[in-house]
């Protein structure tokens, strides 16, 4: 099985990262929300995180 991380354009709210990493693990995208808040929370690195998956992360092609 050959699969690839690509922003959701179909399960997003700001810029598609946790809907993206929901679908690549087949995982509900609320839970890798709520996994963000408790980084961002915690001391402020999940800004810097979701900023650069963001950036690297490319977006769906559908």
């Amino acid at each position: 099985m050959n699969r690839k991380l690509y922003k959701s354009s179909q399960n997003r709210m700001l810029a598609g990262v946790c809907g993206g990493i929901g679908e690549y693990f087949n995982i509900d995208p609320t839970l890798i929300r709520l996994a963000w808040i408790v980084f961002i929370l915690a001391g402020g690195s999940g800004i810097l995180a979701y900023i650069l998956a963001a950036i690297v992360i490319p977006d769906d092609s559908l």
